[in-house]
């Protein structure tokens, strides 16, 4: 087994003036997983006209990415504490690019949802270890919140870079190009993280439980499935049967890791006002910015008639304000107080979502922009400063399972965004009534998803193929503000739970008493 680096190596790697170029090689890392989760988005319309998915495979090739990175990170966090963190990031940035060529060059809906599933398990080896690491780089206080919100910053505009960055490859090239710019982004992650980078773990670690590893991943994928589908189709047996495995495989990890007397997560951070309230914002944020930004990309596209580009760059305002709110959050938590700035928020994101519920095909720009801003300041603030108190409430030997916790509820966050306010959208749509005169073959096709109705449309008469081309645009929007409605609804009555969970949690001085009070 590596030794481990000792703490004084430790503190001397921290003071170093390349900390900072390490931090921006961790913080590429986190933007190129979080844009891999929204920068489809886009490239759906091409996709869907390549690979001709079902619906349902759609929602599959959109989601089953965070699915398997929230399933997986608790455990990878906790192998990042035993074999070293850095170790872990490098083994992940490798397998991310060699993986996203496998993405870039799928065949078929199953090939590609297997694909996406593989980007997953190796983007899984990555998110703990850069903001565990950034713990292990920055003991001062004040210095981490700064480096924690370029982290957070990345994190969150990610979600709304993914588009702009799509849209600028879809206008000159193939689909598959959106995975493609992965591999020289992770080779410049594994050279210059090789030597900028000091390796940290836990000196005393337990053993990677291998049954929790099973037990987390059964029981996310299980739950997270059975909410996906019922939303679409309605209570199932297949979705009962889910619902019952996977609750029974996450009691079973709960119980576990209780007993253990080196648990891959210490179940006790739960009993933490402050860290509960802090996981529950990040999760709810998330929803809310990724269930956005993937169906507005939709929406200006096949709706509004934009390019991809076009498309792209009406989502920037999002990346911007996550950005700017993330470099000031900690300031401003620090000046204001931790629940107020996440509660505040929290309610900018739900105000925005609210916003959308008078979408229509016609809506100006000016009315989406602000949106999207507001979404972003809003998700920069809360996912910012709650990362912050994650991170805080543990010692650094745990940073790797604090990290995963954080990270998780950020893919789950993501992940359900997609599932829930998608399952709304798709069930909506599905019901609109096809014009007369449209073959049953055709309306089949229309009915799956809009990008189909559009393509679907190219083979009839110019007069039925614009009258269902406008009655599937419609219905999708009629989907779309119903979503924004649910979304808006949730994150409102989060910003108030926020506000009850996160009293007296504060950021200066580093722990909290609070804090230590979990490690008796």
């Amino acid at each position: 087994m590596t030794p481990s680096v000792p703490a004084d190596h430790e503190t001397d790697a921290a003071r170093r003036p390349g900390r900072w170029l390490a931090l921006a090689v961790l913080a590429l890392a986190v933007l190129l997983v979080a844009v891999d989760a929204t920068v489809l988005g886009l490239a759906t319309p091409y996709l869907s006209e390549d690979l001709k998915p079902s619906g349902t495979q759609l929602l599959w090739i959109g989601d089953v990415y965070s699915f398997v990175i929230a399933g997986l990170l608790v455990s990878m966090g906790g192998l990042g504490d035993r074999i070293g963190r850095k170790k872990l990031l490098l083994t992940g940035a490798t397998a991310f690019g060699a993986v996203s060529v496998l993405n870039a060059y799928a065949t078929t809906p199953e090939m590609m949802i297997a694909a996406r599933a593989l980007l997953g398990v190796a983007g899984a080896t990555l998110m703990p270890s850069t903001l565990a690491l950034i713990r292990n780089l920055f003991h001062d206080p004040r210095e981490r919140s700064l480096a924690i919100g370029v982290w957070g910053a990345m994190a969150s505009a990610g979600a709304a870079v993914g588009p702009v960055v799509g849209g600028v490859l879809l206008e000159h090239f193939w689909w598959g190009s959106v995975f493609l710019i992965n591999l020289p982004v992770m080779a410049v992650l594994v050279v210059v993280g090789i030597r900028l980078i000091p390796e940290s773990k836990n000196p005393a670690p337990g053993p990677w439980d291998l049954p929790s590893v099973a037990l987390s991943l059964i029981g996310m994928i299980g739950v997270v499935y059975a909410i996906k589908e019922a939303a679409a189709h309605g209570a199932r047996p297949d979705v009962f049967v889910a619902a019952a495995v996977g609750a029974t495989a996450l009691l079973a990890f709960v119980r576990r890791q209780l007993r253990l007397p080196e648990p891959l997560l210490d179940m006790r951070l739960f009993r933490h006002r402050g860290f509960s309230g802090a996981v529950l914002a990040d999760l709810l944020t998330i929803l809310g910015l990724a269930g956005l930004i993937f169906f507005l990309s939709q929406f200006l596209q096949l709706v509004q008639g934009r390019s991809p580009l076009e498309a792209g760059l009406a989502e920037l305002p999002a990346a911007l304000g996550a950005v700017g709110a993330g470099l000031l959050a900690g300031v401003a938590a620090r000046r204001f107080s931790v629940r107020s700035v996440v509660s505040g928020g929290l309610a900018a994101v739900g105000l925005a979502l609210a916003a959308l519920t008078v979408l229509d095909p016609g809506t100006g720009y000016p009315v989406l922009g602000a949106s999207l801003l507001v979404v972003g300041v809003g998700a920069g603030l809360a996912f910012t400063v709650t990362a912050d108190v994650i991170l805080s409430s543990v010692p650094k030997e745990q940073a790797g399972a604090a990290s995963a916790v954080s990270e998780t509820a950020y893919e789950l966050g993501a992940a359900l965004g997609i599932a829930l306010l998608g399952s709304i959208v798709t069930g909506v749509y599905r019901d609109f009534a096809t014009p007369g005169g449209v073959p049953a073959d055709v309306a089949a096709a229309a009915h799956e998803s809009l990008g189909g109705a559009v393509e679907a449309a190219s083979a009839l008469p110019e007069r039925s193929a614009e009258a269902l081309v406008t009655a599937a645009q419609y219905a999708f929007v009629d989907g779309l503000r119903i979503a924004a409605s649910v979304g808006a609804a949730v994150l409102l009555v989060t910003a108030v739970a926020a506000w009850l969970l996160l009293r007296g949690q504060r950021l200066e001085g580093g722990r909290e008493p609070e804090s230590r009070a979990v490690h008796p």
